[in-house]
């Protein structure tokens, strides 16, 4: 399937459910073709709950969604063993975990431990429930949203966990005359969920071409100028890492394929570079103060960079 056709029936689809977000929508794609997971940063309604949902409806993959609180412990995610009183035996129970697409809203309410328990799921597509590892579904895709309000009583994500997330998205408000048509689609009752108009072969079909994507010598020295850019910038405390340059590739290749070519160029990379790299990066306290944020640093990067020619 050509990629133009597959966002374009995605984004036909999800309009049942959302209005706008197009965005948004495109780089969730760009994620589950790259094989990585999402965060979803934006304040409560605006609706990230309702596009992940009906994201997965859409390509017809099993979803599950975990709210996470302090309390919650690993084994709330991943399962655990329980006694069958029928049996009288030992069983595994498997947790919300082992679903295609998992929401894991509010994550930086659960505490380091329990946030960790999604560290090997993200990294190893798998789970050790009492020393034996269980393979979770594929496709896998995790996306745990964020309250960038909420500064009392959570848990900020570690650098190691930030860096496992292959795209940082955020979820703005929408245009005023989003705001308007999404009202009148309320009080018309107009919205409706996302039906599904994939299957699971077509999505790894469609997985494996992206694989196939090629990237030129001169593009590959592109992509790791930017990254080592990120690493000597005098306005940050540290740079992306070659896990930063490795996701960088995959979603150039991604967007590349969503945009109907074979090929990436180098417009592909910079679309993909401030998404994949902002939350990677830390501006110093210093420059902070002044106003200067992530995106700011990496779109001079951007700029310092010389782009290949041909």
């Amino acid at each position: 399937m050509d990629g133009r056709e597959f966002l374009k029936m995605l984004e036909r689809e999800m309009d049942k459910a959302v209005v706008g977000k197009k965005r948004v929508i495109e780089l969730l794609s760009v994620a589950l073709l790259s094989r990585g997971h999402v965060l979803l940063e934006g304040v409560p309604g605006v609706a990230k709950t309702t596009i992940a949902k009906n994201f997965a409806n859409t390509l017809g993959l099993k979803f599950s969604r975990i709210q996470l609180t302090p309390d919650l412990m690993p084994a709330d995610i991943i399962g655990g063993l329980f006694f069958d009183q029928k049996s009288g035996e030992f069983k595994i129970r498997k947790g919300p975990i082992f679903a295609n697409v998992v929401l894991a809203d509010e994550i930086n309410r659960a505490q380091p431990k329990t946030q960790s328990a999604l560290l090997e799921a993200m990294q190893e597509d798998q789970v050790t429930i009492e020393g034996i590892s269980f393979k979770l579904p594929q496709p896998f895709l995790v996306i745990a949203t964020k309250n960038p309000l909420e500064h009392e009583g959570v848990y900020e994500l570690p650098e190691a966990q930030l860096d496992r997330f292959v795209l940082k998205i955020d979820v703005g408000y929408p245009s005023k005359d989003e705001e308007i048509h999404m009202l009148k689609r309320k009080h018309l009752g107009e919205f409706a969920e996302a039906r599904t108009v994939f299957n699971l072969q077509t999505l790894l079909s469609v997985m494996e071409e992206v694989k196939k994507v090629y990237v030129s010598d001169e593009v590959l020295h592109y992509i790791y100028e930017i990254i080592a850019k990120t690493r000597v910038n005098e306005k940050l405390v540290y740079g992306a890492s070659p896990r930063g340059a490795e996701h960088l590739l995959y979603t150039s290749k991604a967007i590349a394929f969503l945009r109907g070519r074979n090929y990436v160029i180098p417009d592909d990379v910079k679309d993909m570079a401030i998404p994949t790299l902002i939350h990677r990066v830390a501006v110093k306290a210093e420059y902070e103060i002044d106003g200067v944020r992530e995106k700011d640093v990496i779109e001079e990067i951007l700029e310092e960079v010389e782009i290949p020619k041909g």
